[in-house]
């Protein structure tokens, strides 16, 4: 079996530092990454060259990343900042909460 996730975004906001109950510290942060595509129709422009026509989407998505292991944590609460451009290999986590209200959340991690 495999779990492996490849990631190149842009930090959203400056790496944090938590330590929960005695249990390891953990870094995290938030990173996006960003999809673009053109919408439209496709049409013949003097029978050589190919013009596309259409609007261009994009859709951001945002991950969740969290760094336990102690040289890389520590490294990447130093030095990695908000805007900044980043490569990011892991797994992916999914989990489970329960929120301030009692509420139980899902939620899914790439843990790096």
């Amino acid at each position: 079996a495999m779990n492996r996730v490849q990631l190149l975004g842009r930090v959203g906001q400056d790496p944090i530092m938590r330590q929960v109950d005695g249990k390891n510290p953990v870094t995290i942060f938030s990173l996006a990454t960003n999809e673009m595509w053109r919408t439209g129709e496709s049409e013949t422009n003097q029978g050589a060259l190919l013009c596309t026509i259409g609007d261009i989407s994009q859709k951001t998505t945002w991950h969740r990343i969290s760094v336990f292991r102690p040289g890389l944590r520590d490294v990447t609460y130093q030095y990695v900042k908000k805007g900044s451009r980043i490569f990011v290999e892991g797994k992916i986590d999914y989990g489970e909460y329960t929120d301030k209200n009692n509420v139980r959340r899902q939620a899914t991690t790439i843990i790096a």
